[in-house]
């Protein structure tokens, strides 16, 4: 772990040795004052002697000013390497799920990657600080109040081989039993949060199914299972802190019993009597420090397990060595090609075979579940095929670099994701030197510069989270611009206008058909009407191609075809 890790730190690792040494002097300065505190009682009070009173009590003052000088620097030193170490770690995790392909986001949930790009990094940046500061202050102010407590009566410091022995067997079987509890803890939270993301999300359904009740009773008994894995954890805190205090307030009265007895004798000062229980104080509040920080640390460790987990996890999407960079032409193979989801051993695609030409229109239609989305997701290499090859330009998609593959291949998928910004800033996702002469251009071949003109501020319009502020319709539109300003060698609309009235989408098909005859167009549609005048049309059905060709051939030779056609053809000689 620590060695995937360390790397990150580079960056601080000023602060990281600065916060340790600091704190090592802070201690000093902490152990220091009691010792002081002993002379103003043995000697000064002892002889009256105010002046020698002043002089040590101002030495004692200056020493605590500055380990509270060390303390602050060591706090803020700690504090930029623990946070800057999480948020080095935070931005390489999210920069490994920006990798991954679809394949590896099927094996994590949203709630669970939230959780780990949020919670477990911050549990890591406590632990590292905590690292830096807590594992070195309760370690050292044990070792030096030991010492102290030696030098100042070896026989009364003999008490403290029953009660260190006895804290750490205490801490440690707390800490055996609390770390699966932590494990859980951290499960808890993403189901929490999954569930917080998917009622948020669908809040409309929600209230328009007046299910609110229900939701409230699912989130409850999340929310609940959370609470009681919190207090079964926190329980064993509560459990060992008692523990604790009786160990510390036993020590002291053994030394109150046998150190007063010492005093009595004159064998021990009165003042080294004092300072000897301060560091009798100090050591097993040390004991404390060190079980709260193996506390955290187990949470740290479970939250390094789960960034750990993904940063492991490789890409399922390989790149060539000598990967081509440029596309010869918009032209589209598949090649016996067959797919299975990972971990599925079932078909979902079943050898397909079809070449189109580039600058070809190549609709796709078929029932729910036939898998066309599947179909078109392999050509930018979304997910790539279990059997086969599929080409675009003749060159294997496997042999391209991945990047410029999907900047030559646009996708407008079925989901129309719009982000918080400007409408000039969704297009320039597209094409971040983009003029606002092309971004207009793209916005009027797709038919959305209709209703953006109308805006009085035009292109700086607000776009909110998601879209939200737009209809079903307009965000397709806005998808589709957004899509075009790559110039695209190929485009494929996933049931991209299914939202938009048949008068608009017939529109784009004419700017398809003419203005954008050099680009290859793949669209899927469950409106025979939006793909009809395409070159040539796949009907999918169970995975595999039923049939292929232009819209009169299959309404000869494909049941399939013709039957969606007559039954759309009813529905609108109905209305």
């Amino acid at each position: 772990m620590l060695k995937k890790l360390l790397p990150y730190m580079k960056k601080y690792r000023i602060f990281a040795i600065l916060s340790p040494i600091l704190m090592i002097l802070e201690v000093l300065a902490d152990i220091t004052i009691p010792y002081l505190m002993s002379w103003i009682v043995d000697i000064g009070i002892e002889n009256q002697d105010t002046q020698y009173i002043l002089k040590v009590g101002l030495m004692m003052i200056g020493i605590a000013l500055l380990g509270m000088l060390f303390g602050v620097i060591s706090a803020h030193c700690g504090a930029r390497a623990g946070y800057g170490f999480a948020a080095e770690i935070r931005q390489e995790t999210f920069k490994k799920v920006q990798g991954f392909s679809f394949a590896n986001l099927d094996q994590f949930t949203v709630s669970s990657l939230i959780t780990r790009l949020t919670n477990d990094c911050n549990t890591i940046g406590q632990v590292t600080m905590m690292s830096l500061r807590m594992a070195i202050r309760a370690p050292f102010m044990m070792i030096f109040a030991l010492i102290m407590a030696f030098k100042i009566n070896s026989s009364l410091a003999r008490v403290f081989m029953v009660s260190i022995p006895f804290t750490a067997i205490v801490v440690a079987i707390v800490l055996v039993k609390a770390r699966p509890l932590f494990l859980k803890l951290q499960t808890r939270v993403d189901r929490v949060n999954a569930i917080i993301q998917e009622n948020l999300t669908a809040i409309g359904v929600v209230k328009s199914f007046n299910r609110q009740k229900h939701e409230e009773k699912r989130f409850k008994e999340r929310n609940d299972s959370l609470r009681d894995t919190a207090l079964k954890a926190i329980s064993l805190v509560i459990f060992l802190m008692p523990i604790l205090n009786l160990v510390i307030y036993s020590t002291i009265i053994a030394v109150l019993w046998f150190g007063g007895q010492q005093v009595m004798a004159g064998s021990m000062g009165r003042g080294e009597l004092i300072s000897f229980i301060t560091y009798i104080t100090q050591i097993l509040m040390s004991l404390i420090m060190i079980s709260m920080f193996f506390m955290q640390f187990l949470r740290g460790s479970a939250s390094v397990g789960r960034i750990l987990e993904i940063w492991n996890t490789e890409s399922e999407i390989k790149v060539a060595k000598d990967s081509v960079s440029k596309l010869k032409d918009g032209s589209i193979g598949f090649n016996n090609v067959s797919f299975c989801y990972p971990g599925s051993t079932e078909k979902t695609l079943k050898n397909i075979n079809f070449h189109i030409q580039s600058g070809e229109i190549l609709g796709i239609i078929g029932s729910t579940g036939s898998s066309k989305s599947t179909l078109v997701q392999l050509i930018p290499r979304l997910y790539d095929v279990t059997e086969g090859s599929v080409t675009v330009g003749g060159i294997d998609v496997k042999d391209y670099d991945i990047k410029s593959l999907r900047n030559q291949v646009s996708f407008v998928l079925q989901r129309n994701t719009l982000f918080s910004g400007t409408i000039r800033e969704n297009m320039k996702w597209g094409n971040e030197n983009a003029s606002d002469e092309k971004i207009i251009n793209a916005l009027k071949q797709a038919q959305a510069w209709e209703f953006v003109s109308k805006y009085d501020d035009g292109l700086d319009h607000k776009v909110e989270q998601g879209g939200s502020n737009f209809s079903g319709g307009q965000r397709q539109r806005l998808t589709i611009a957004r899509a075009l300003m790559k110039d695209p060698k190929v485009i494929i609309l996933d049931d991209s206008t299914s939202a938009i009235d048949m008068t608009t989408d017939a529109k784009i098909q004419h700017v398809f058909r003419e203005e954008l005859r050099d680009i290859t167009t793949i669209i899927i549609a469950q409106r025979i009407s939006s793909i009809q005048h395409a070159d040539r049309i796949i009907v999918m059905h169970e995975g595999e191609i039923e049939s292929f060709g232009d819209h009169k051939t299959l309404m000869n030779t494909s049941s399939i075809y013709k039957e969606i056609y007559e039954s759309q053809q009813k529905g609108v000689v109905g209305e």
